[in-house]
C-alpha cells in the first residue's frame, strides 16, 4: 500500500502552537515535498501567506520516532546564533496526539535538495560545482569547529570508548537483520573481513565535536543564486564523536576513476567536482586536524551508512516500505561494501 501524502490540517489547526508560529490565520495549504524516505516534509501556508514547513515520520513509525524528533529539535536549538547553516526551529511536539505522529514545525529555506540533473548554473558550469563541494565541506568544517559542552550539547551521547564502540555497534545491528530469511540470502559476504579490519585498525585517538550524523546531499540545500550551502537539514540522528567521520560520510557518495563499477554519481553532471583527496585537504586546512587515519573513517563510513541502510531493506521485505524502493537502497548499500573492501585492500 502507499503512503498517502496527507496531513490532517483541522487538527494541525485545533493546535493550541499554532499561536506561536510566525504569520496569522489557520493553515490553509500543505503541499508534500521530496524528498526522505523515513519522514515526510510540507510546506504549510498560513492564511497571510507565510509559508513554513512541516516535519513527520512516515506513515510506519519507528520505534523511538518522538525521541529522534525531540533530539533534533535540541540540536537545532543549541545551533541557533553559530555559524552553521540550519533552519530555524518555530516549534515541536513530541507526542502523536495531535497530527498522529510527533512533528516538528521550521523555518523555510530558500534553495534546494540536490539530487539528481542539477538545476541552472550547477547544471551547466563545473566551476559552480566545484564550488557546493568545497561549501558542503566547509559546512562541515564549522559544525566540527563547535564546542558541544559550550553549546549545552555535551550529554548528546555517550563519547565514552568511541572508537571502540563502532564496529561492535553496527555489527550487532547487521546480525539483527538475520532473523529475515530473505536478507540473509543476500547479505553481503564483505561484512565481515570489513568489521574485522576496522577493529584491527583503529586510530590511536579520536576528537569529541558535534556529529551530524547523515551529512550527505540529501540532507542539505544549495542556493540558487550563487554556489552556496543554504542550510544542513535532518538533525535527528546528531550526536557526539569525531567529526571527521562527517567527512567521511559525505565521501561515500563521492565517484572517481576506479571506484567499484555499479554506483553512478548521485548528483549529473559530475565533472568539476573536486576529488576525495583535494576535500580532505580542504577540510584540514580549515580545522587543523590531522587526517593521516582518514581512510579509517571512510571505511567506517561505508559500514555504517551501509548498515543502515540495510535496515531500511529489510523494512521493505517485511511489507513496511515500498519494495522496489527497498532493492534499491540494498543494490546502493552493497555498493558501500565493494567500496570498503576495496579500500581496506589498498
Amino acid at each position: 500500500m502507499s503512503e498517502k501524502p496527507t496531513l490532517d490540517l483541522a487538527a494541525l489547526n485545533a493546535w493550541p502552537g499554532l499561536a506561536g508560529l510566525p504569520g496569522s490565520g489557520p493553515v490553509e495549504e500543505a503541499v508534500r515535498l521530496r524528498g526522505g524516505a523515513q519522514n515526510l516534509l510540507f510546506t504549510i501556508r498560513r492564511a497571510d501567506g507565510t509559508e513554513l514547513v512541516l516535519r513527520r515520520p512516515g506513515r510506519h513509525l519507528r520505534e523511538g520516532a518522538s525521541a529522534a524528533f525531540t533530539r533534533e529539535s535540541r540540536v537545532l536549538t543549541a545551533l541557533a546564533g553559530t555559524g552553521v547553516p540550519h533552519p530555524r526551529l518555530y516549534a515541536s511536539h513530541p507526542d502523536d496526539d495531535v497530527i498522529g505522529a510527533p512533528f516538528s514545525v521550521l523555518e523555510k529555506i530558500e534553495g534546494f535538495t540536490p539530487k539528481g540533473e542539477l538545476p541552472g548554473r550547477y547544471g551547466t558550469d563545473p566551476s559552480w560545482r566545484r564550488a557546493s563541494a568545497l561549501a558542503l565541506v566547509e559546512g562541515a568544517a564549522k559544525l566540527a569547529s563547535l564546542d558541544p559542552y559550550a553549546i549545552g550539547l555535551g550529554d548528546l551521547s555517550k563519547t565514552d570508548n568511541w572508537l571502540e564502540r563502532q564496529t561492535a555497534r553496527y555489527l550487532k545491528m547487521l546480525q539483527g537483520y538475520r532473523d529475515t530469511e530473505e536478507y540473509r540470502a543476500t547479505e553481503s559476504p564483505h561484512v565481515v573481513p570489513v568489521s574485522a579490519w576496522l577493529e584491527a585498525n583503529r586510530p590511536p585517538d579520536f576528537r569529541i565535536g558535534i556529529v551530524h550524523g547523515d551529512l550527505q546531499f540529501a540532507n542539505v540545500m544549495f542556493t540558487h543564486e550563487t554556489p552556496g550551502l543554504a542550510a544542513i537539514v535532518d538533525w535527528e540522528m546528531a550526536g557526539l564523536g569525531d567529526p571527521l567521520l562527517d567527512l567521511a560520510w559525505i565521501l561515500t557518495a563521492w565517484r572517481e576513476k576506479g571506484d567499484p563499477p555499479g554506483s553512478d554519481p548521485y548528483l549529473s553532471p559530475w565533472d568539476g567536482m573536486p576529488s576525495r583527496a583535494e576535500l580532505v585537504d580542504h577540510y584540514a586546512s580549515l580545522t587543523g586536524r590531522d587526517t593521516t587515519h582518514f581512510r579509517w573513517f571512510q571505511v567506517l563510513a561505508c559500514f555504517r551508512l551501509a548498515a543502515l541502510l540495510e535496515g531500511t531493506y529489510v523494512r521493505a521485505l517485511t511489507g513496511q516500505l515500498d519494495r522496489a524502493m527497498g532493492e534499491g537502497i540494498h543494490d546502493y548499500a552493497s555498493w558501500l561494501w565493494q567500496k570498503a573492501a576495496q579500500e581496506i585492500s589498498t
